[in-house]
C-alpha cells in the first residue's frame, strides 16, 4: 500500500513537472520526416539534404514538364492562327514582305547611327564609375585578399600528399570557381545546388576513382570547401536577392523585445552564482557571436559545437550529473536570447546552403546545427504558453509596462551585502505596490463603465416605456353648482326654471 502511494505521488509529481516544461522537442522531431535515419532541417521542410533534393528535382522535373506542355500548345495556336491568317492575305503578302525588309533596315540604320553618340571611352568611365562605387573599402579588400592567398596556399601545401588525384582534384575545384562566377545571375537556391552537386562528385571521384580512405574524403572535403567558399563568400553570403537581412533585422528585433524573459520561465537547469557555470555560459556566448566572423560554413558550424559543448558543461556542474536533450534545448534559447548573434538567420542559411551536406546531416555537427534551428523557431513563436505566463502578463511584459520580479533576499549567496539585498527587496516590494495599483486602477475604470452603461440602460428603459405608454393630461373636471350658490348667469336656463330668490 505504501509503495503504491508513492508510486502515485511520484507520477504526480512528474505530471506537474511535464505540465511546468514549456519547451519540449522530442529527439524524433530533429530527424528527416521521410524516415531515413539523418537530421532534418527546417531550411528543408523537415527533410534531409539528400531527401531534400530528391524532392527538390522531382517538383522541378514537373515544373519543366508542364512549362513544356505549356510553351507546345501556345506554339501550335500560334501556328493555326498563322496558318489561317495567311490563307486570309493571299496576294498581300509579298507586298507586305517588301515594306517589312524595308522598315527593319530604316531601323538599322537609325540604331547604328545612335549608337555612334556613345563612344568606348565614355562606357568604360561609366562602368569604372559603377565599380568604384561599389567596390569596398581596401583595408577590407586587402584582408580579403589575405586571406584568400594563405587558404590557396594551405590548399595546395595539402593536394600534395595526395599525388596525381590532388591535382585533379585543384583542376576541378578551378573549374568550379570560374564556372560560378560565370552564373552571378543565376539566384541562390541555384547556386547552392551547384555547389552541393559539386561536393557530391567530388567525394564520389575520391571514393571510385581514386580509391581513397573515407577518414581521407572527410579530410579532403572540408579543404575543398574552405578553399572553395573563402573565394565564393562576399558573392553568395546574405545576397540582395534575398531576404535574409530582412530576417535577421526581425529576429534581432524579436530577441531585444524578450530580454525580461529569466532562466526560471525557460526552466534552464544553470546555476549562473557558480563561478565555473559562469564561465561556460559567457564562453558559450561568445562561440555563437564568434560565429559571424567565420567565412567557412565548417567554421560556423564549429563555433556552434563548441558552443554546446559549453552548454553541457555548465548543466553538468549545476546537476552534478549528464545533461540530457530536453536540457539542453531550453539552455540553447537561453543562451541565444542573452547573446543577440549578430546576422543569426543568415549564418544559418550560408550553412544551409553552402556546407557539406555530411555534416548537416550526421555526427554531433548536425545535431547541434538542428537544435540551434530549432531553437531559433521556438524564439519566433514564443508565446506565453511556452514560458507559463498568463497572457496578461506577457503583453505587458512584451510591452515594457512592467517587468518581472527580482530574485528574493533568500537566494542571494552569503558572499552579497545587506544593502544589495535591502535593495531588490526594496524593488520587489514596489513592483507588486505598481502592480496592485495598476489592478487598483483597472478595477476603477471598470466601475465607472459600469455605473455609466447602467445609467445608459436605465435611461433607455425609460424612454422606451414612455414612448409605448405616452401620458395623456386630461382637463379638470368643473364641480356641480349647488341649489341655493349664486348663481350670476343663471345658468342660461329658460324663465320657467329660474331660480327665484326669496324675499322672506
Amino acid at each position: 500500500f505504501l509503495a503504491l502511494i508513492f508510486f502515485s505521488l511520484r507520477r504526480k509529481k512528474m505530471n506537474l513537472k511535464s505540465e511546468r516544461r514549456g519547451i519540449h522537442v522530442d529527439q524524433s522531431e530533429l530527424l528527416c520526416k521521410k524516415g531515413c535515419g539523418y537530421y532534418g532541417n527546417p531550411a528543408w521542410q523537415g527533410f534531409c539534404s539528400k531527401c531534400w533534393r530528391e524532392e527538390y528535382h522531382k517538383a522541378r522535373q514537373k515544373q519543366i514538364q508542364e512549362d513544356w506542355e505549356l510553351a507546345e500548345r501556345l506554339q501550335r495556336e500560334e501556328e493555326e492562327a498563322y496558318a489561317s491568317s495567311q490563307s486570309t492575305q493571299g496576294a498581300q503578302s509579298l507586298t507586305f514582305s517588301k515594306f517589312e525588309e524595308k522598315k527593319t533596315n530604316e531601323k538599322t540604320r537609325k540604331v547604328t547611327t545612335v549608337k555612334k553618340f556613345f563612344t568606348a571611352s565614355s562606357r568604360t568611365g561609366a562602368k569604372k564609375e559603377i565599380q568604384e562605387t561599389k567596390a569596398p573599402s581596401p583595408s577590407i579588400n586587402r584582408q580579403a585578399s589575405i586571406e584568400t592567398d594563405r587558404v590557396s596556399k594551405e590548399f595546395i601545401e595539402f593536394l600534395k600528399t595526395y599525388h596525381k588525384s590532388g591535382q585533379d582534384i585543384y583542376k576541378q575545384c578551378k573549374l568550379f570557381l570560374d564556372t560560378m562566377n560565370h552564373k552571378r545571375d543565376l539566384s541562390i537556391e541555384e547556386q547552392s545546388e551547384c555547389a552541393q552537386d559539386f561536393y557530391q562528385n567530388v567525394a564520389e571521384c575520391l571514393q571510385t576513382r581514386w580509391k581513397v580512405s573515407p577518414e581521407k574524403v572527410e579530410k579532403a572535403m572540408d579543404q575543398i570547401e574552405k578553399y572553395i567558399m573563402t573565394r565564393q563568400y562576399k558573392y553568395v553570403f546574405c545576397p540582395e536577392t534575398t531576404d535574409d537581412e530582412k530576417k535577421d533585422l526581425a529576429v534581432q528585433k524579436r530577441i531585444r523585445a524578450l530580454h525580461w524573459v529569466t532562466p526560471q520561465m525557460l526552466c534552464v537547469p544553470v546555476n549562473e552564482e557558480i563561478p565555473e557555470v559562469s564561465d561556460m555560459v559567457v564562453k558559450a556566448i561568445t562561440d555563437i557571436i564568434e560565429m559571424d566572423s567565420k567565412r567557412v560554413p565548417r567554421e560556423k558550424l564549429a563555433c556552434i559545437t563548441k558552443c554546446s559543448k559549453h552548454i553541457f558543461n555548465a548543466i553538468k556542474i549545476t546537476k552534478n550529473e549528464p545533461a540530457s536533450a530536453d536540457d539542453f534545448l531550453p539552455t540553447l534559447i537561453y543562451i541565444v536570447l542573452k547573446g543577440n548573434p549578430p546576422r543569426l538567420q543568415s549564418n544559418i542559411q550560408y550553412i544551409t546552403r553552402f556546407c557539406n551536406p555530411s555534416r548537416l546531416m550526421t555526427g554531433e555537427d548536425g545535431y547541434y546545427f538542428t537544435n540551434l534551428c530549432c531553437a531559433v523557431a521556438f524564439i519566433e513563436k514564443l508565446d506565453a504558453q511556452s514560458l507559463n505566463l498568463s497572457q496578461e502578463d506577457f503583453d505587458r511584459f512584451m510591452t515594457g509596462q512592467t517587468s518581472p520580479k527580482k530574485q528574493e533576499s533568500d537566494s542571494f549567496s552569503p558572499d552579497v551585502c545587506l544593502g544589495v539585498k535591502q535593495m531588490y527587496k526594496n524593488l520587489d516590494l514596489l513592483s507588486q505596490l505598481n502592480e496592485r495599483q495598476e489592478r487598483i486602477v483597472n478595477e476603477a475604470r471598470k466601475l465607472e463603465k459600469d455605473l455609466i452603461d447602467w445609467t445608459d440602460g436605465v435611461t433607455k428603459e425609460v424612454q422606451d416605456i414612455v414612448e409605448k405608454y405616452p401620458l395623456e393630461i386630461k382637463p379638470k373636471n368643473q364641480a356641480l353648482a349647488a341649489i341655493d350658490s349664486e348663481n350670476v348667469e343663471n345658468d342660461k336656463l329658460p324663465p320657467p326654471l329660474q331660480p327665484q330668490v326669496y324675499a322672506g
